[in-house]
């Protein structure tokens, strides 16, 4: 076997003709005989026990040939690769085969080639970084929010305020009939939280224990397609209105909630924290920020089968973080309005950033031939396992060292892509103008005075010679 013919096609993909010689290809159709001729039954012979000149004489003399090539395709698409040396993607096609009349066959492939990355620039990138500042407010809201956690539940002997806990029981009616999922039974719901269904809540505030109300709502077009923007009636019994008794703002509510005995100490712990937390976010998005800028910079051209593999990859993640929460991808979908096809569709330009980051990754990792030594890849071990709480020998046994290694050199070139980043600096505001300094730039742009018009003459003439323009 050897190449015919090789020819780049657009996008990165190329056709692939593989000669494979008389020899080969009789052996091959021998071998598809052989497999193929316990179904066949000729008059005159046991099934399976017709010789191949008999079938070929009835069936014509290509009866295997379609068999033949099926087999042998995979080992001349190999020879292929190998003697042009390719780099691919994906799953290649099929697209044609040919026999000569020496009873040769060439063989057509479809194949993706593994993109050539062309990067520069991916030290010293800039890139913003959010400022870090905890205001007052924002230490009162985080004080707030453990106050809430903290709160007392009582029975209030009064209507229903924003804010209280109702328990309630319901069912929902669309067009007088009842319809799935839209009955509960003691179920506690607080008012002004959003939890149900847009004016839901705010037509139980003033109700009182012991009430029964219809509740009318509009399903957001968001919503599950079969009640997605339909009118629902929803009856309500209200069995019991609690509210919420917050604690004061004090030292012993420092000692409740903290390891601090004064609310002050308390309050600088809570902005401390606060501080961390926002530096730890502000750090992650001008990472994001960087690796952006990063895949910006890369030149290549992405083969489709490449940016398919990707897609699938991340259909199989997202199905598998559904499924350990106890959903099923088509069910979520469906509630959400979308099919899998849209979903994948969507995904697609998160998936091709995905692809041109590794690729600049890879061509880093190369260009700076970082040196990765036993002693790495042991530690690497060790990691690995630590994290996964396995045995070492599992994760020995489960990845290979040139893996490790490979992994190794990809972190090394992120890390080169992040430690050499710049954070872009913003640009200068401008002062604000005091008064007097905008008085004198206004005195300076005035123009000249000009000696006064005299009054124009009043016109003799009929207005309706020339009808006087309307305001538009």
């Amino acid at each position: 076997m050897n190449v015919k013919e090789f020819e780049k096609k657009e996008k990165n993909t190329a056709e692939l003709t593989v000669l494979v010689t008389p020899e080969e290809f009789e052996a091959a159709v021998q071998k598809a005989y052989l497999k193929g001729r316990g179904r066949i039954q000729l008059p005159g012979f046991r099934k399976g026990k017709a010789p191949r000149k008999m079938i070929e004489a009835m069936y014509g003399q290509g009866a295997f040939y379609e068999d033949a090539v099926e087999a042998l395709a995979p080992e001349a698409l190999d020879a292929g690769i190998r003697e042009k040396e390719l780099s691919t993607v994906g799953r290649p096609s099929l697209l044609d085969f040919n026999i000569g009349e020496d009873k040769s066959l060439s063989v057509k492939f479809l194949v993706s080639l593994y993109p050539e990355v062309k990067l520069e620039g991916y030290k010293g990138i800039e890139a913003p970084k959010p400022d870090v500042k905890i205001t007052e407010k924002d230490v009162e809201r985080e004080l707030e929010s453990v106050r809430q956690q903290n709160a007392r539940i009582e029975t209030a002997e009064r209507p229903a305020q924003n804010g209280d806990i109702v328990t309630i029981d319901f069912e929902g009616f669309m067009d007088g009939k009842p319809f799935d999922g839209g009955k509960g039974e003691n179920h506690d719901l607080e008012l002004g939280s959003g939890q149900f269904i847009p004016g839901f809540e705010e037509q139980l505030v003033g109700k009182s224990a012991g009430e029964d109300t219809d509740v009318n709502v509009t399903f957001p077009q968001a919503y599950a397609p079969e009640l997605a923007g339909k009118d629902a009636t929803f009856k309500v019994h209200i069995r019991e209105v609690k509210a919420k008794e917050l604690p004061a703002l004090d030292d012993e509510f420092a000692k409740d909630v903290s390891e601090y005995d004064t609310l002050a100490e308390y309050k600088a712990s809570v902005k401390s924290e606060l501080t961390e937390q926002r530096r730890g976010q502000a750090q992650s998005a001008y990472e994001e920020a960087v690796l952006s800028r990063l895949t910006d910079k890369v030149e290549c051209e992405i083969p489709e089968a490449m940016i398919d593999e990707q897609v699938d990859q991340m259909v199989s993640n997202f199905r598998y973080n559904l499924a350990s929460q106890g959903l099923e991808m088509e069910k979520y979908f469906s509630m959400m309005g979308m099919t899998v096809e849209e979903f994948r569709m969507n995904t697609r330009p998160t998936a091709e950033k995905q692809i041109k980051l590794d690729l600049a990754f890879e061509h880093i990792a190369k260009t700076e031939d970082f040196p990765v030594s036993d002693e790495d890849v042991e530690q690497e071990y060790q990691r690995l396992a630590d994290q996964y709480k396995m045995q070492l020998d599992e994760v020995k046994r489960a990845i290979t060292a040139d893996s490790v290694k490979t992994g190794l050199k990809l972190e090394r070139a992120r890390q080169l892509v992040l430690d050499s980043a710049v954070v872009e600096k913003k640009a200068a505001k401008k002062p604000a103008k005091k008064a007097e300094e905008k008085e004198a730039d206004k005195e300076e742009a005035a123009p000249e005075e000009k000696p006064a018009k005299k009054p124009a003459r009043k016109s003799t003439k009929k207005a309706e010679e020339k009808p006087e323009e309307k305001a538009e």
